[in-house]
């Protein structure tokens, strides 16, 4: 199916799905802004264009009209293609996301995809590992502290949530049989692996919040912390590279989702009896279309309704919560698929997937309890540790010099005391020799 295409029908493709993300990313923004302000009660953009619609492009103009500086000390080389090496990989991921099924365009028959690859979905995860290079040598090449802070932060974060999405992947890979993008989506026609998988998905929808650097998970640009990151030093044209890769990766993540748990191009359960053609010709990309502006309504949804999380909350949520729920999930699915390959009895497989139900609820316990012990123990240090503050008040603060009778003894601080008695009473003898006088 792929592959046989004229060159110029593929060169459409790219075109289109570069013309594509780079409008949705101009959408994005302006939706960004025009959804929160309608959360915080106030207007978005309404000045640029009919109901602000051309705000975001003013602003890309505006961009690249600024003087565009490079710092003294910097890395030219990597400086420069750090904005370019975090922006590319966002725009190849989605070479293997199926928009549709099979049309006819301009009279050739070709599939609504570029292309596909036995192991296109790990190609997802390679492109999203190769964009963390980006920030990391963009904040390592500035010269600067908050850039280089902001850099690691995006290292750390990335490998972190990385691991727990490419667990996600696992379940569906499992269910699916196949690694390609198109018999994943073939593999839903009868039911969407969002419900089949619902804590792959649900994770998934975390840890793609995570890998994009978007509220609450944007520790690598905390502005009160680390001024900007790892974007601190850039502005101009190498500034809005960033930017772009940060939305690009945003359509790119929300695309797979649509495409790994929620059916792809298939049209909603229960549409095709309404109608009957709904999942032939153009129709399919509508449907996805919708998917997709679904997802990406989650990412404003989340940016103007949760707080920043502190970093050790969002390594702990990595670390200690997703990937063993991951691990746990995944050993119950393999062996739920292995026991349905081999046709095993229903009654087994009714009694393994209650064991398992039973295990994890039992696991889901333990953990809270933990959970509750260790909030505890923490509460516990914050009140000793303000006690010991009402008591010592260098405790915990900045460092304090020593006191004069700590460091030196009593008696420095007696001779002051003798002295100055002296001095009065011998101003007091002046003075009455004075009076007699």
């Amino acid at each position: 199916m792929f592959g046989n295409d004229p060159w110029w029908i593929t060169t459409i493709k790219a075109l289109g799905i570069f013309a594509f993300l780079m409008v949705c990313v101009l959408m994005m923004i302006m939706a960004d802004r025009k959804v929160m302000g309608r959360m915080q009660q106030r207007h978005g953009p309404n000045r640029m264009g009919p109901f602000g619609l051309l705000q975001s492009l003013f602003d890309g103009i505006k961009l690249s009209l600024k003087e565009d500086l490079i710092p003294r000390g910097v890395d030219r080389f990597v400086y420069i293609a750090a904005p370019i090496i975090a922006a590319v990989p966002a725009f190849i991921a989605f070479s293997v996301i199926p928009i549709g099924p099979e049309v006819n365009m301009f009279g050739v028959i070709t599939p609504l995809q570029l292309t596909d690859l036995p192991i296109a979905a790990l190609l997802v995860l390679a492109t999203a590992a190769l964009g963390v290079y980006g920030f990391v040598l963009g904040g390592w090449a500035s010269q600067s502290p908050y850039a280089l802070l902001g850099g690691l932060r995006a290292s750390a974060q990335v490998i972190s949530y990385e691991i727990a999405m490419g667990l996600s992947f696992v379940a569906v890979f499992i269910m699916a049989g196949t690694l390609t993008t198109s018999g994943i989506v073939a593999a839903q026609e009868n039911l969407w692996f969002a419900v089949l998988l619902l804590p792959s998905f649900l994770i998934y929808l975390v840890t793609m919040v995570g890998e994009t650097n978007r509220l609450p998970f944007d520790l690598a640009e905390g502005e009160g912390e680390i001024v900007g990151g790892f974007m601190t030093e850039y502005g101009s044209m190498k500034f809005t590279m960033f930017f772009l890769a940060e939305y690009v990766n945003m359509c790119t993540v929300a695309a797979v989702s649509v495409t790994l748990f929620l059916g792809g191009w298939y049209a909603p359960p229960g549409m095709t009896a309404i109608f009957p053609g709904a999942n032939e010709g153009w129709w399919p990309a509508l449907w996805w279309l919708l998917k997709f502006v679904a997802v990406m309504f989650l990412f404003i949804w989340a940016r103007g309704s949760l707080p920043r999380v502190r970093y050790d909350q969002l390594m702990k949520l990595g670390w200690k919560v997703l990937i063993p729920i991951q691990l746990v999930w995944i050993t119950g699915v393999a062996v739920v698929r292995m026991l349905v390959i081999d046709e095993a009895h229903p009654a087994i497989i009714a009694a393994v997937v209650a064991g398992f139900s039973v295990a994890t609820i039992a696991a889901i316990a333990a953990w809270v309890r933990f959970v509750r012990r260790e909030r505890a123990e923490e509460a516990r240090q914050r009140a000793e540790n303000a006690r010991r503050a009402h008591r010592e008040p260098s405790f915990g603060g900045f460092p304090v010099p020593p006191s004069t009778a700590a460091h030196y003894g009593s008696s420095v601080l007696a001779e002051p005391s003798r002295t100055a008695s002296a001095a009065t009473a011998e101003r007091n003898q002046k003075k009455g020799e004075v009076t007699g006088a």
